[in-house]
């Protein structure tokens, strides 16, 4: 691979990874505040976001800076879990976003092109005034209607909440009032975070071949940090949420989302194991059947090389060397 990606992905650390597969360039984006300063000395600390490129989902470009805080954005704190949407024609790199005494919210950036650079919409946040929400992300209803799906988290409301909002078309500010579709303690797999609560984390929708609309989501159980899906009977936003009863992936890793390679295959990416400086990227290969959705096979090696956290390296099979490894190219 040339000098221009010559980062592998086992050598990416990283939280929450949404992958976009640009339409227009053809290739794939990485989202983040920053990464790994040690590995990229360029990156600077602060209220940024940075994009890494890649051909081929396994070789990477160096980050690449794609917003930097106008002066007069009105949060500097919880960049939290950036994700990249093409709607209409343009980027939409959806966040959390804080201020020092402020509560946690979520709203949309903008630009023409997945290297940005981005510009807020407004400098409002989308999701409700008084309320502590994350991991905002996009919709579109049958009608084209787009909405924020987002998190109200567990900190607020003890048992977490997946909730919804309206947005206008220009996706610049909510449309209409918050609706709840459903609570962490819905899942049969769930289980507290201690005595702190039930944890709703990363929503992300996706419409199956056959029709059903399905919400992958995050928590935790048995095996740490956990993903789950629900789907929509009614097959759109305001269901009613049916929670499948065993999770798509038990062993500390999360926050995953679905897309597309350019050659059609299926793809759900999330990060593993849930612990901050050993979180790497997972890429699985997904199969749907009928109304249900199956994990056929990792293809990164850093699952086989890193599973740690919460497991323990209770289900790892022993490290091996980098020669020793064998990594799959798509």
């Amino acid at each position: 691979m040339d000098e221009k990606y010559s980062v592998h992905v086992r050598d990416i650390m990283i939280s929450d990874p949404c992958v976009l597969a640009s339409p227009d360039t053809k290739k794939y984006y990485i989202y983040a505040r920053m990464f790994d300063p040690s590995k990229f000395p360029e990156v600077k600390l602060g209220a940024t976001f940075y994009a890494m490129e890649s051909p081929d989902l396994i070789h990477w470009s160096r980050p690449i800076l794609v917003f930097d805080k106008p002066d007069d954005f009105w949060a500097d704190l919880d960049y939290w879990a950036p994700e990249c949407h093409y709607y209409k024609g343009k980027y939409y790199l959806i966040s959390s976003f804080r201020a020092e005494g402020k509560f946690r919210a979520c709203q949309c950036l903008v630009s023409d092109s997945p290297l940005g650079p981005f510009l807020p919409l407004s400098n409002t946040p989308v999701t409700p005034k008084n309320w502590q929400c994350l991991d905002g992300t996009l919709y579109q209803d049958r009608r084209g209607r787009p909405w924020m799906v987002f998190c109200h988290e567990w900190l607020q409301v003890y048992d977490g909440q997946i909730c919804a909002v309206p947005m206008k078309d220009d996706l610049s500010a909510a449309d209409g009032k918050p609706v709840i579709l459903f609570r962490a303690s819905d899942a049969p797999w769930t289980g507290k975070l201690g005595e702190d609560g039930h944890v709703t984390d990363g929503p992300f929708l996706h419409r199956m071949k056959n029709g059903t609309l399905i919400m992958l989501w995050s928590s935790f159980s048995y095996g740490g940090y956990t993903v789950g899906y629900a789907t929509s009977l009614s097959g759109d936003i305001m269901g009613p949420w049916k929670q499948e009863e065993k999770p798509l992936y038990a062993l500390d890793g999360g926050h995953a989302m679905l897309f597309k390679t350019f050659d059609g295959k299926l793809m759900m990416s999330m990060h593993c194991p849930n612990t901050h400086i050993r979180k790497r990227m997972l890429l699985f290969e997904m199969e749907e059947k009928g109304d249900k959705l199956h994990v056929i096979n990792e293809i990164t090696g850093n699952w086989y090389n890193g599973i740690d956290g919460n497991i323990g390296g209770k289900f790892a099979y022993p490290k091996q060397t980098t020669e020793e490894a064998v990594f799959t190219d798509m």
